[in-house]
């Protein structure tokens, strides 16, 4: 940090294990990719190629490069992943994470159809090798799953290995736990806080009224993805009560009260949770 400032929430540190800000790349240059670490890599935690977008990003090489001298680990887009399923590429998929050295996978059936067995026997195959993120939730507006069937599909997903499960948003904020107009279904959400940790989840929330709304809901060190790479920075501000949404979140001069967000010696304490 350029300077100090007293009573603000602490943050976990990379490696993190929560916290965790998943960032949308849509298609970077190599020199934006540059940029962009050189600003935010303190920040980011796992970069995300959106979709399809590394099949037809220009010199994909040397742009994963630039991700991994910064520390970020980056995987393919789960449309990609659905795509090389629905031609039943899935070997194929499997020797092109590894041709270009990538520890991280999404699985995912947001616009395929893919039985929840299928769905999990692919997890507990490659997490085997890889880091899985598996995501829960329709890309089809029309498509509500009842609250009961998501937590039993996290469930399911975090014992047959995933590390987090992604609560689906997509990069409109208008689908899975949003309502089309944007709104959070937060009923569904208290039912899946209720009983699933918060910490094994990652929430999709590209809107900064959603993430304002995850941060007062869950605190600082909430995990949320879909996030754009010109918001990192806007959105660590949100985490750290340095804009107007959450300054008086997690403002306080109580020592007592301060301890809980400040005191790095027990950084798991069950406010952050």
């Amino acid at each position: 940090m350029a300077f100090k400032l007293n009573h603000l929430p602490y943050r976990t540190e990379k490696p993190r294990n929560k916290g965790v800000t998943l960032v949308l790349d849509k298609g970077f240059s190599v020199r934006q990719a540059e940029d962009f670490c050189e600003s935010c890599s303190s920040y980011t935690d796992i970069v995300k190629l959106g979709w399809g977008t590394s099949y037809v990003t220009q010199n994909l090489e040397d742009k994963l490069a630039v991700y991994a001298n910064a520390g970020i680990p980056v995987y393919l887009g789960g449309t990609l992943f659905e795509a090389y399923v629905l031609r039943d590429q899935l070997e194929n998929y499997m020797e092109l994470l590894s041709r270009f050295n990538i520890k991280y996978a999404e699985v995912s059936n947001g616009t395929i159809w893919l039985s929840d067995q299928r769905k999990l026997d692919i997890i507990r195959m490659m997490s085997n090798e890889l880091t899985v993120l598996s995501e829960i939730g329709s890309k089809n507006p029309d498509d509500i799953i009842p609250p009961y069937k998501w937590v039993k599909m996290i469930e399911k997903e975090l014992e047959a290995g995933a590390w987090k499960v992604i609560c689906e948003a997509r990069e409109s904020g208008t689908v899975g736990v949003f309502r089309p107009n944007g709104e959070i279904r937060s009923g569904l959400i208290d039912e899946i806080a209720d009983q699933i940790s918060v910490e094994n989840l990652i929430f999709e929330a590209p809107r900064k009224e959603q993430q304002v709304w995850f941060i007062k809901k869950f605190g600082s060190n909430v995990n949320l993805g879909n996030i754009a790479p010109a918001e990192v920075i806007p959105l660590e501000t949100l985490r750290l009560g340095l804009r107007s949404d959450t300054l008086f979140d997690f403002y306080s001069i109580d020592d007592e009260v301060d301890q809980l967000y400040s005191d790095k010696e027990n950084p798991d304490s069950d406010h952050n949770n």
